[in-house]
């Protein structure tokens, strides 16, 4: 008769005692190597994702609270244009926000809370999401390679940063005002028109020295009004950096990876697979101009139908020859820089006629379809401040032919404000191609 089969209890009694616990100790010390391998394989992923963003932040000295302290606040900022930003621990960090104790917003790359340093200057610290990620260390990199590098007074100024594992943070001049999309559906209702023409101008401003005037070329990718702020003077200030990318003046077209820009204000080529330039942010801004003339979001879904986009509205008007009808009537107004700005309660609806006019037909050049068909923010800085003439547009809602380089009305414009802008820009027959703000 045969044996029964041995259990694997029965084989480890079988087993001599030494040999049993010989086996076991292999187990553990197994167990223990490979615990120990995957601890090191990830620690040695983890620092080379920390080398990555490193290599900015590792000729920054901390700068200790007593110097900032004796500091006046003329020569802190004097130093901060003159010198590197500032680099702080986290410590400090946690002490300028007072425990990160007052929140001012949030965005896709971070909290915004606002802080103040020891001589008494107003800070916003922008905490950014994530852990020690690729992502982040990339979001990091783009606001500290691009922001860092740039001094103009239309955009925001970087005080300093945090890097440290326990923290990525960036320090910027705080704004008062806040975000211009939430000024427009509130105290911005009140304000005259030149105050918010004035806005416009600065952010194009702002813009035009990314593209033009700084020593590398910088696309932004996500102008909209949430990403510009306003100081105590209404003085327009563009910020979050974290998409923005260098560019060499030499390169015509930019490879893109992964989706840039918000819908409502992202350009049409940015959703697709192709090459961009920088003329998306010229189209983001058209957008925002929009929304300065109207006071309100481009799309309304609460509005009746035929008035939920903004932009179409706005086009509507302007083919019949009724933008008067979007000139907001204001009071009084105490706010920064409407001294005499409520044009159209003193009864002067032509100028504020003239004024809306200019920007609409700003925009919708910005807007058009064809990217070849946008002018450059220098162009649109002088339209914008009545130095160039600006011919009729294009209807920008209907489907454009791509203009060939030879009948690029932009490429060939001169510096002179008598100018006339072109009107050859090639339309095709076809639908509106509406592309709504979410």
């Amino acid at each position: 008769m045969a044996a029964p089969p041995m259990s694997a209890g029965t084989m480890a009694g079988a087993l001599p005692r030494g040999k049993s616990r010989v086996r076991g100790q292999d187990v553990v010390v197994s167990t223990i190597l490979g615990i120990i391998g995957v601890t090191v394989a990830l620690y040695r992923a983890f620092r080379r994702v920390e080398a990555f963003a490193g290599t900015v932040a590792q000729h920054y000295k901390v700068v200790p609270d007593h110097r900032i302290r004796n500091a006046t606040v003329e020569d802190f900022l004097r130093e901060i244009v003159r010198e590197k930003p500032i680099r702080f621990t986290p410590r400090q960090l946690a002490g300028f926000t007072r425990s990160y104790s007052t929140r001012l917003g949030a965005g896709g790359f971070g909290t915004v809370y606002k802080g103040e340093l020891p001589n008494g200057l107003a800070v916003a610290v922008k905490v950014l999401h994530g852990g020690p990620d690729r992502r982040s260390e990339e979001q990091f990199m783009a606001e500290m390679g691009t922001i860092g590098r740039t001094h103009h007074i239309n955009l925001v100024r970087l005080f300093g940063f945090c890097f440290d594992a326990a923290a990525r943070a960036l320090v910027y001049e705080y704004m008062e005002h806040g975000a211009l999309d939430a000024y427009l559906l509130g105290r911005g209702r009140r304000a005259g028109l030149p105050a918010l023409r004035d806005v416009a101008v600065g952010v194009a401003r702002g813009i035009r020295y990314l593209h033009e005037e700084c020593q590398q070329k910088i696309v932004h990718y996500d102008i909209k009004p949430g990403n510009v702020l306003l100081d105590g003077g209404l003085t327009p200030k563009v910020a979050d950096f974290g998409l923005s990318q260098l560019v060499n003046r030499a390169d015509t077209h930019i490879s893109v990876s992964g989706v840039r820009g918000t819908p409502g204000y992202a350009a049409p080529e940015l959703w697709m697979q192709s090459g961009v330039t920088e003329k998306c942010d010229v189209y983001s801004f058209g957008m925002l101009l929009l929304e300065i003339v109207g006071r309100r979001r481009n799309f309304d879904e609460a509005a009746p139908e035929s008035q939920q986009w903004f932009p179409k509205l706005a086009w509507a008007k302007y083919e019949a020859g009724e933008l008067a009808d979007l000139v907001v009537v204001t009071g009084s107004s105490s706010e920064p820089g409407n001294a005499g700005d409520s044009v159209a309660a003193v009864g002067d609806v032509r100028q504020s006629k003239e004024m809306v006019e200019r920007m609409c037909k700003v925009a919708f050049w910005c807007v058009q379809q064809s990217p070849e068909a946008r002018p450059p923010m220098g162009a649109v800085v002088m339209m914008l401040e009545g130095e160039m003439d600006i011919a009729l547009p294009a209807n920008p809602f209907q489907h454009l032919m791509a203009a060939p380089a030879a009948m690029n009305q932009w490429t060939t414009m001169a510096g002179s404000s008598t100018n006339m802008v072109s009107t050859n820009a090639p339309i095709s027959e076809g639908r509106s191609n509406e592309i709504v703000s979410l």
